[in-house]
């Protein structure tokens, strides 16, 4: 039997169908790759074949999902070109920059949403170094075939000035859950949930591309990204361990060896793993069912053959990790300002779907939290009357997680954090970013429905290193540039 042979009878085993001959695809291991200065992105509609018999229609960026990998220098302005391609205005937001407002991506922001048939060029500057990502930042609401639900996601990944180059081979990993319909799940007065029946790590379900070819002795560096839209994941390779040294592409103070990296949505997870254990492997969900949907691939080690081997990790539990276990230790010193907020459920009793409220309010009734430049601030998060996960997404600003679950910590930075089902949380950042900022849940179904508040520094202040051409659709058309720009402020 040949290797393609056991990965087909690898699937029957798994409770995947058998669909014939397994095509090849191609795995992002690009290490080293020279970084870009000029980026065109195409949003359009795509056919992604995941597998075998398998098409899924979606929108995505240059033909793909997750669309190119970019690659910017720290401090190296770069300037990229959307064009929309679709019916209906579109965004991309840099998740993860610090960049002004205008360019930002998020229209909750001031940043101008790009035209149906339209094109608008992004000048801005990258910073900091480390695993970003890009998406769109539209709404779903009802229609399950837009924003996190399509294929508009990709890693967008910001050199360091000097590279640090202690790793073999580099693979990029983005998780996705396709086929999203709607379904009753909780209690009798829960809203409406999301059931998918397929899944991939990057294009591919499990099977349907060759596998990832690795050899003894090699440090691999695994950049994982959840740009599912609404459900966190687990992800284990099995015989080998995970030495987590970044998280939300930021170096953590405590890099630790794990048997499983969790995810929530949009959490990105850098690791190192030393393959020193020769065989034939699926690395993929630690959840059976989403393995079945296709959530894995197959590691094949040089010289190596047989049927992909699967073995369960111990300690998988419901809630997000301990992010404690990352950090430096110690109480984070006192912020010039606590802010206190409180998450909430409005049911939508099986007929419609929940609503969220942040202190009683849902957006866009919720009032602008007003910072001064300068100072620190903590925003305490509750959660205990909600029994949901909430991957929680500061705009524009790097933060310190300061408590999770009641417990004191510090030095690890991040962009999202997951607040446990019934907890609490803290995080600490420094109001050095001006302009309107977004703070919501990366959970599709809350932010589209309240779980969103808007952040403005006193003044009006904005910050200047960005701007945007406004090109409308019959100036695209033209090939015409309309003169009007927007400078890297909001007002």
């Amino acid at each position: 039997m040949n290797r393609r042979d056991f990965l087909i009878s690898g699937l029957a085993s798994l409770g995947l169908p058998s669909l014939g001959p397994l095509p090849l695809a191609s795995l992002d291991t690009n290490a080293r790759a020279t970084e870009q200065t000029n980026v065109t992105l195409r949003i359009a509609p795509i056919s992604l074949e995941i597998g075998p018999g398998k098409t899924i229609k979606t929108v995505g960026y240059n033909g793909s999902a997750p669309g190119p990998i970019l690659r910017f220098r720290e401090g190296k302005p770069v300037t990229v070109d959307v064009f929309n391609e679709t019916d209906v205005p579109e965004t991309v937001h840099w998740h993860g920059q610090l960049i002004p407002s205008a360019v930002d991506g998020s229209v909750e922001e001031g940043t101008p949403a790009i035209p149906a048939h339209g094109h608008r060029r992004y000048r801005f500057t990258p910073r900091p170094a480390g695993t970003r990502w890009y998406h769109t930042h539209s709404m779903a609401h009802a229609d399950l075939s837009r924003a996190g639900f399509s294929g508009q996601y990709g890693f967008a990944i910001v050199e360091p000035a000097r590279q640090p180059g202690d790793y073999d081979q580099e693979v990029c990993i983005a998780a996705h859950h396709w086929e999203p319909s709607l379904a009753p799940k909780g209690p009798a007065d829960n809203g409406w949930e999301i059931a998918y029946k397929s899944a991939t790590l990057n294009d591919k379900m499990l099977g349907a591309r060759e596998p990832l070819r690795v050899r003894m002795g090699q440090r691999v560096l695994f950049r994982f990204l959840n740009a599912s839209a609404t459900d966190e994941i687990r992800l284990a390779l099995p015989g080998h361990r995970f030495n987590v040294v970044a998280m939300d592409g930021n170096p953590v103070p405590r890099p630790q060896t794990v048997d499983f990296v969790y995810l929530d949505i949009a959490e990105r997870v850098d690791a190192i793993v030393e393959m020193n254990n020769p065989g034939v492997w699926i690395l993929g969900s630690a959840n059976e069912e989403e393995r079945k949907m296709g959530m894995g691939m197959v590691v094949e080690y040089a010289d190596k053959s047989g049927e992909p081997q699967w073995q369960q990790p111990s300690g998988i539990v419901r809630g997000p990790w301990d992010y404690s276990m990352f950090g430096s230790g110690g109480t984070a010193p006192e912020p010039d300002h606590i802010l206190e907020m409180k998450f909430q459920k409005i049911p939508g009793h099986k007929v419609d779907f929940n609503r969220w409220t942040i202190n009683g309010k849902s957006f866009p009734d919720t009032e602008k939290l007003i910072l001064e430049r300068g100072k620190r601030y903590k925003l305490f998060f509750d959660n205990k009357d909600t029994g949901d996960i909430h991957p929680l997404h500061l705009h524009r600003h790097t933060f310190e997680v300061t408590e999770v679950g009641g417990k004191p910590m510090t030095g690890l930075m991040k962009d999202v954090v997951s607040v446990g089902s019934r907890g609490t949380a803290a995080i600490t950042f420094v109001a050095d970013n001006p302009g309107l900022t977004l703070f919501h849940c990366h959970m599709q179904l809350h932010q589209d429905f309240g779980f969103m508040q808007l952040i403005e520094y006193a003044g009006g202040q904005g910050a200047r290193n960005g701007w945007i051409d406004q090109v409308t659709g019959a100036d695209a058309a033209r090939g015409q540039r309309c003169p009007a720009r927007i400078r890297g402020r909001y007002s």
